[in-house]
């Protein structure tokens, strides 16, 4: 007796037409939700830098740091702000830094990933940031290698420049990866970004990684070597750096 039975499964036409149809939509939608990762990465930078500016004025308004002993509060790094590290304080008036378990900000302002200073430099959401000091030529001080101002900070940044100002910049990590653009702020609130479209655009980590480039202290402003010196808007710089107000 001979019984008939048919096969199961997909012919080769049908898997292959699945395939296309399958790098049909891939194709569609994997650039979409790239430029939806970039977007919401950008979006996470510009929030982030105005949380750093609402935390440097209210630091700076307690009078939490005040390294000259003058009763006038000054701007503070991301791991003093974070309270893991101790704040620079003032010893008989001069800069000093402050003692691990007694001065740290405590409750912190910002929240405690802000401590996780590598490089000088915080990682979120796809960007690197970095906040920079005046010392008293109004040249900008970066943050301590692993973080607050233990070291460099107390011996450079100027009590009563740090009183008036202060600067952050966030670019990305990998460019048109993780986001485009890069951002400023600085203690007006000015909140300003950059295209990133120069010849060297601002990507990655140089410290780690020499081939990277980052936006020096003095990137946004007028006159190099001089945060006094008011903002550069919407006309290049010597890099070819241009920056213009977030809208």
């Amino acid at each position: 007796m001979i019984r008939s039975r048919k096969n199961a499964g997909f012919t080769l036409i049908e898997l292959m037409i699945v395939v296309a149809i399958i790098a049909i939509i891939a194709s569609i939608a994997i650039p979409k939700l790239m430029s939806a990762r970039l977007a919401a990465n950008e979006s996470a930078a510009i929030s982030t830098l105005r949380s750093v500016s609402s935390a440097q004025a209210q630091v700076q308004s307690s009078g939490a740091i005040d390294t000259d002993g003058d009763g006038a509060g000054e701007y503070g790094y991301f791991a003093e702000l974070a309270g893991s590290l101790p704040m620079r304080v003032s010893a008989a008036g001069v800069a000093a830094a402050g003692a691990v378990g007694v001065d740290e900000l405590n409750p912190s302002i910002l929240p405690s990933a802000f401590g996780n200073v590598t490089n000088s430099l915080v990682q979120r959401s796809g960007y690197y940031f970095q906040l920079w000091l005046p010392d008293a030529a109004f040249a900008g001080v970066a943050e301590d290698a692993a973080g607050g101002g233990s070291v460099g900070a107390v011996a450079n940044v100027s009590a009563n420049n740090a009183e008036i100002m202060w600067c952050c910049y966030a670019w990305p990590m990998d460019k048109n990866s993780t986001g485009n653009r890069a951002f400023f702020v600085n203690q007006e609130g000015d909140l300003l970004q950059c295209q990133n479209r120069q010849a060297a655009p601002f990507d990655g980590d140089p410290i780690a990684n020499p081939a990277s480039v980052a936006p020096a202290y003095d990137s946004a402003y007028n006159l190099a070597t001089d945060m006094s010196s008011g903002l550069r808007i919407g006309a290049a710089n010597a890099a070819g750096e241009i920056w213009t107000p977030v809208q």
